[in-house]
C-alpha cells in the first residue's frame, strides 16, 4: 500500500465514488480550504493517482457603460423614443433635448441609429430633420444587456441569439468586460481508483504535539500526523521595498561608510545653476527644448549674489581670472533665470560648493534628474543619477580613481578600469568602465574629474574639486539582471515578488 497523507485519504474516498470533482466544490464538500484541497491533489497527482483537469472559460458581465445602458436603455434606443414621443419626425437639437442625452451622446446614437437602420435622416433649412415610423424591435445587444443584468455568465453558456449581442457590445468602449478563468477538477486515474478501493476509514490524526498531550500521556494512544519537510510551503509575499529603490539605499549606505555626507538639491533649478555655472555657453544645444524640460509657469526665478552672477557672467565672455580665454560671446543674465527641470545632480553639489568653499568638502547625492530623452529599452526622461565631490588642499585625480574604485568593489564589481576621455566642465576627465562577468563585457558607468578653473573660480573656490557623476539605472539593471530599462518602473507585481531581497 502507498504512504498516504491523511489529506490524501480524505480525497481519495470522495473520489472513489464521484472519480472527478470540481476543486471548489470538492473543498466545500470535504470541509477543507481551497490550499490543502489543492495541495493533496497535487501529491496524488504526483502519485500517479489522480490527475488535475485544467478547463478555460470566458466570463462576461457589464462594464460601467453596461451598466448605465441598463438602467436608462441604448443612447439609440433613447433618441427613437424621443422621436416617436414628437409624432415620428422632429428635430434632431428638439429630440436631442427631449431624450436627456448631452450632445456627445447624441452623435453616437445618431450614429448606431444610422447603422441599425432605425430611423431616416434629411436637412430642411440647414436644420437635421429625424424620422421614424415605427418602435423598433428589441436588439440583440438589448437582449444581452437584460440577460446579463447584474450578473455575470460564462460565455459558452449564453443562448446563440443573445451571444450575437455580444459581438456588437464589444465595439462599445466600457460596456461589457471580459475576463477567462481557469476552473479545475481533480479524477482518479486507473491506479487512483484501485488505490482508493482500499483506503480505511480516517483515523483522527493530531497535528500539533502540545504540552497537554504530553504531560497527560495521551500522546501514547494517539495518531501522529506524519509531516513530509520536503514539500514545498505556500506562497508568502510579504512588504518589501521595490529592488530599485533597495539598490538606492545600498549606494548611500556605501557612501556614508566611507565617510561622506548626502546632499539634497531643487528638482526645479535655474539655467544658472544647471548650465551657466558649469561653463557651458549659453547657445549650447543641450539647453535646447529637445534636450530640457523648461517651465511655463513660472517660467523665470532669482539669481544668487551679485559677486557670483558677476564672476560666472565675466568668464563666460573673456575668461575672466581664470586663465582662459572665455566664449567669447554676451553672457545674458535673463537666459540664465529660466526655470527647468534639472538635467543632473551636478547643480546640487555646484549649490553645495558655492556655499562651502573652504576644505575639505565631501558629498554626496542620489536622486532624480530629467531629460527630453525618447524613451526606449536604455532611455528614460526620468532616472535616477549619484554625483559626488571632494574638496581638499592637496586632492588629485589619483584620489579620485581611488574613491570611485573603492566604491564599485562594495557594490560588488571587482574589475574597474579608467580611461581618459572629454567632459565639458572638468579637466582632466575620466570615463570609469566596470567588467560584468555574466555579461563578458566591459561597461561604461561613470564620468569624472577635477572640475576647471572656470567653474571653480567664480564661486570663490581656491583649491582642487574632484567630481564625479552618472547614471545609476544602468547600476541596478547590472544588479537585478533587467534587459529592458522600463521593466524596473512598470510596477509588475509578479516581478517585484519574484526579485529577492538585496542583501549587502
Amino acid at each position: 500500500m502507498i504512504r498516504l497523507h491523511r489529506l490524501e485519504r480524505k480525497l481519495l474516498l470522495f473520489l472513489k465514488d464521484e472519480k472527478t470533482w470540481p476543486l471548489e466544490t470538492l473543498a466545500k464538500t470535504a470541509g477543507l480550504n481551497d490550499a490543502a484541497v489543492m495541495r493533496a491533489s497535487l501529491w496524488l497527482a504526483g502519485k500517479n493517482l489522480a490527475k488535475i483537469i485544467e478547463t478555460r472559460r470566458t466570463f462576461v458581465q457589464l462594464g460601467s457603460e453596461g451598466q448605465l445602458f441598463l438602467r436608462d436603455g441604448l443612447p439609440e434606443r433613447r433618441l427613437v423614443d424621443a422621436v416617436l414621443r414628437s409624432g415620428g419626425k422632429a428635430g434632431f437639437d428638439e429630440a436631442l433635448k427631449s431624450s436627456g442625452l448631452s450632445s456627445g451622446q447624441g452623435s453616437i446614437a445618431l450614429g448606431w441609429t444610422k447603422r441599425k437602420g432605425w430611423l431616416r435622416t434629411s436637412k430642411e433649412k440647414e436644420r437635421l430633420i429625424l424620422e421614424v415610423d415605427k418602435e423598433p424591435e428589441q436588439g440583440l445587444d438589448e437582449k444581452l444587456i437584460i440577460t446579463l443584468g447584474k450578473r455575470r455568465l460564462p460565455v459558452d453558456a449564453l443562448p446563440a441569439e443573445v451571444a450575437k449581442g455580444l459581438e456588437v457590445l464589444k465595439k462599445r468602449p466600457n460596456s461589457v468586460v471580459l475576463d477567462e478563468v481557469v476552473e479545475r477538477a481533480v479524477a482518479l486515474t486507473s491506479d487512483g481508483v484501485r488505490v482508493a478501493q482500499q483506503v480505511e476509514v480516517l483515523e483522527e490524526e493530531v497535528s500539533q504535539l502540545v504540552p497537554e498531550l504530553i504531560r497527560t500521556g495521551k500522546w501514547r494512544k494517539i495518531k501522529l500526523s506524519p509531516f513530509d519537510v520536503t514539500v514545498p510551503g505556500p506562497r508568502f509575499h510579504p512588504a518589501k521595498i521595490h529592488p530599485a529603490e533597495q539598490i538606492v539605499q545600498q549606494v548611500r549606505h556605501i557612501f556614508l561608510e566611507m565617510g561622506f555626507t548626502e546632499i539634497r538639491g531643487p528638482i526645479v533649478e535655474t539655467a544658472f545653476w544647471n548650465f551657466d555655472t558649469l561653463y557651458q555657453p549659453q547657445d549650447h544645444p543641450a539647453r535646447e527644448m529637445m534636450d530640457t524640460f523648461y517651465l511655463e509657469k513660472p517660467s523665470t526665478g532669482g539669481l544668487p549674489s551679485d559677486e557670483v552672477v558677476r564672476n560666472v557672467g565675466k568668464t563666460h565672455e573673456n575668461g575672466w581670472i581664470t586663465g582662459s580665454t572665455g566664449w567669447g560671446y554676451k553672457w545674458r543674465a535673463e537666459e540664465a533665470k529660466r526655470l527647468l527641470l534639472r538635467t543632473h545632480t551636478t547643480a546640487e553639489t555646484i549649490r553645495h560648493l558655492a556655499s562651502h568653499r573652504e576644505p575639505p568638502v565631501k558629498v554626496f547625492s542620489v536622486d532624480r534628474v530629467y531629460r527630453n530623452e525618447k524613451v526606449d529599452y536604455k532611455h528614460l526622461a526620468e532616472f535616477h543619477q549619484i554625483e559626488g565631490i571632494v574638496m581638499d588642499k592637496t586632492v588629485t585625480l589619483r584620489d579620485l580613481m581611488g574613491v570611485l574604485k573603492e566604491f564599485y568593489l562594495k557594490l560588488g564589481l571587482e574589475k574597474v578600469q579608467f580611461w581618459p576621455s572629454y567632459f565639458p566642465y572638468t579637466e582632466p576627465s575620466v570615463q570609469t568602465t566596470v567588467y560584468v562577468p555574466e555579461l563578458k563585457a566591459w561597461i561604461e558607468l561613470c564620468g569624472m574629474g577635477v572640475f576647471r578653473p572656470e567653474v571653480t573660480r567664480p564661486l570663490g573656490v581656491k583649491y582642487p574639486v574632484l567630481a564625479w557623476g552618472g547614471g545609476l539605472e544602468r547600476v541596478i539593471m547590472l544588479k537585478l539582471g533587467v534587459e529592458d530599462i522600463r521593466d524596473l518602473y512598470k510596477n509588475d507585481l509578479g516581478w517585484i515578488r519574484r526579485t529577492p531581497l538585496f542583501r549587502r
